[in-house]
C-alpha cells in the first residue's frame, strides 16, 4: 500500500491554542447540503470578518453556546422595564415619570454616593422607544459580536461602556440623571466602527463603506435627539444627561477597538490591551476622586 497522506486523513485542525477543532461542514463532507446555523454563520463571518480570517472562525464555530451574555442584559434590561410600566404604571410610558425617578436604580447626582448606580442605571428607561431602541442596537451588533468573540469580551466592551457614560457625565454633565444602556450600546457601536475602519481594505468595498454609513446616520441621529432632549426639550422634570453616549463611544472606540478589531490573537500578549487597561483604571480614579472632592453636585 502506499503512503497515507495523515494530514488528508485526519479531520481535526488546531485553533490558536494548539487544540484541535472540527472542521467546517463544507470541509469534511465536500460542500454538502448546509443547515441554518451554518449559512447564519457564514453570513456573520462576512460580516464581521475579513476574508483571510473566515475559514478559520468557520472551522471552530457553531450555535452553542449561543450569544449568552448579550441575551441575558436584554431580556434582563426588558424585565425591569416591564415591571416598572405594568407593576409600577406610568401616567404614559414614554416619558418619564415618578416611578422610574425614584428607583433604586437610576443614577441620581445627588445619591451618586450609592456607586451600584453608576452601573444599575442601564437597566432602566425611559420610555418604550427608549428600551426599543437600546435593545434593537445591542441584539443587531452584539449577536455577531459575540459569535465571532467570547461573550467575556463582549460583557467587557460592554461593561465598560456603561461604567465611562456614567463617570463621563458625572464629571462633565454633573447636575444630570441617567437612565438607559445607552453607554453600553454605544461601546459596541464604537467598537464595532472601529473594527470597520481598520479591516476595510480586507472586506468587501460596498459592504464597508454601508457599514460606516450607517454607523454615522444611526450615531449621528440619536446625538441629535440627545442634544435636543438635554437643551431644549420642554418636558419637565430632571434632565437626563448625553454624556453617557460619548463616555460609551469613546470606550468602544479604545478597548472594544482592542478586542474587536483583531480576531484569532491572544490579548494578554497585545501591547495596546494594556494600554487601555490602564487608561481605563486611571480614567476611574479620576473620576472617584473628582465627585469626592471636585463635583458640584449637592
Amino acid at each position: 500500500m502506499g503512503d497515507i497522506d495523515l494530514e488528508q486523513q485526519d479531520p481535526l485542525s488546531q485553533d490558536q491554542d494548539g487544540q484541535q477543532v472540527k472542521r467546517g461542514r463544507d470541509q469534511t463532507d465536500g460542500g454538502g447540503a448546509r443547515g441554518c446555523c451554518e449559512k447564519f454563520q457564514e453570513a456573520v463571518s462576512k460580516w464581521m470578518l475579513p476574508e483571510d480570517l473566515r475559514s478559520t472562525y468557520l472551522a471552530r464555530t457553531n450555535c452553542c453556546p449561543p450569544p449568552i451574555f448579550i441575551i441575558t442584559i436584554s431580556l434582563a434590561e426588558l424585565a425591569l422595564f416591564i415591571y416598572y410600566a405594568v407593576w409600577k404604571p406610568q401616567k404614559q410610558w414614554v416619558t418619564l415619570e415618578e416611578g422610574i425617578w425614584n428607583s433604586r436604580l437610576t443614577y441620581k447626582p445627588e445619591l451618586r454616593q450609592e456607586a451600584w448606580r453608576f452601573f444599575s442605571y442601564m437597566f432602566v428607561h425611559a420610555g418604550v422607544e427608549h428600551i426599543l431602541g437600546n435593545l434593537l442596537m445591542q441584539l443587531l451588533l452584539g449577536i455577531p459580536l459575540e459569535l465571532v468573540h467570547k461573550g467575556f469580551e463582549v460583557g467587557m466592551v460592554y461593561m465598560a461602556g456603561v461604567i465611562a457614560g456614567s463617570l463621563a457625565s458625572s464629571i462633565f454633565d454633573p447636575l444630570s440623571a441617567l437612565v438607559g444602556a445607552s453607554g453600553g450600546v454605544y461601546a459596541l457601536i464604537g467598537g464595532y466602527f472601529m473594527n470597520a475602519v481598520v479591516n476595510f481594505r480586507e472586506m468587501i468595498p460596498l459592504l464597508g463603506v454601508f457599514r460606516i454609513l450607517v454607523i454615522i446616520i444611526i450615531v449621528g441621529t440619536d446625538f441629535g435627539f440627545a442634544f435636543y432632549r438635554r437643551f431644549m426639550s420642554d418636558d419637565a422634570g430632571m434632565k437626563v444627561s448625553f454624556v453617557a453616549h460619548f463616555g460609551g463611544i469613546v470606550a468602544g472606540m479604545t478597548i472594544g477597538y482592542v478586542f474587536f478589531s483583531d480576531y484569532n490573537k491572544k490579548l494578554l500578549k497585545d501591547p495596546r490591551f494594556w494600554i487601555c487597561i490602564v487608561g481605563f483604571i486611571i480614567f476611574i480614579l479620576f473620576a472617584v476622586l473628582f465627585n469626592i472632592f471636585l463635583s458640584p453636585a449637592p
